[in-house]
């Protein structure tokens, strides 16, 4: 079974730019549904910050994730599974209110959707991956039993880990010890925007450029083959 794995994209970055959504929309049509479309992948894992920003939503920018990218994975049925991230909650010690649930957990033209505000084990196919929101005040002690004593042998998650880069150059000196993690064979997980890879850890980046520390930096999606436990990289060329 192949998953797309998308993670930070953002919707509104820098302020609500229509430069950056008519950019957003470019690799959404140009790269990520093609290639879905040509190798007929169904089931996409969203790794967190799908929106901006935290406390509202720009109803032009809800328009915009609307009809460029929440409609057209529904069009094709794809089977939907949002991790939320820390821009994507409205408050810091719990995930319960998050902007995705509120705009589309309850939009039925979704084949499937899934949200996780609390880390969860989910089959794909044969294989058993635990999925990691923002571990939060509200969900810590829920997390770490299940990341200490899941059998799941992969886990995608919105993590922040300590020594990875946030963005190409700027290493983060706080967060969880990835050794947490050695148990996983893989761990793939968004929030830092650098795509990188140490051990069995793998930053996935974010799909686009947003800033000037991005520039020359390669950004796109992943493929995860659960067979093979593969990641492919599809760099967008925009």
């Amino acid at each position: 079974m192949k998953i797309a794995l998308l993670t930070d994209s953002h919707a509104g970055v820098r302020n609500d730019s229509l430069a950056f959504h008519d950019y957003m929309k470019r690799f959404y049509d140009d790269v990520f549904f093609r290639y879905l479309d040509e190798h007929n992948v169904s089931t996409v894992i969203h790794c967190g910050d799908i929106i901006d920003r935290r406390k509202y939503i720009n109803i032009n920018t809800a328009y915009r994730l609307r009809k460029d990218l929440i409609e057209p994975a529904c069009d094709r049925n794809i089977k939907w599974h949002q991790i939320i991230g820390n821009h994507d909650t409205y408050h810091k010690n719990t995930n319960e209110v998050s902007s995705f649930k509120e705009l589309f957990g309850y939009y039925h033209k979704f084949s499937e959707l899934n949200i996780y505000d609390k880390a969860t084990e989910v089959m794909f196919g044969d294989t058993k991956i635990l999925l990691i929101p923002w571990i939060c005040d509200d969900n810590q002690e829920h997390s770490f039993n299940l990341i200490r004593n899941t059998d799941a042998q992969i886990a995608f998650g919105h993590l922040e880990l300590e020594g990875f880069e946030m963005f190409k150059g700027s290493i983060i000196s706080h967060g969880l010890d990835s050794r947490l993690f050695g148990r996983f064979d893989i761990v793939c997980s968004g929030h830092y925007h650098h795509r990188s890879h140490r051990g069995n850890i793998y930053y996935l980046g974010s799909p686009a450029e947003y800033t000037w520390s991005d520039y020359n930096d390669p950004r796109g999606f992943h493929i995860f083959d659960t067979e093979t436990r593969t990641l492919e990289f599809i760099e967008n060329p925009h």
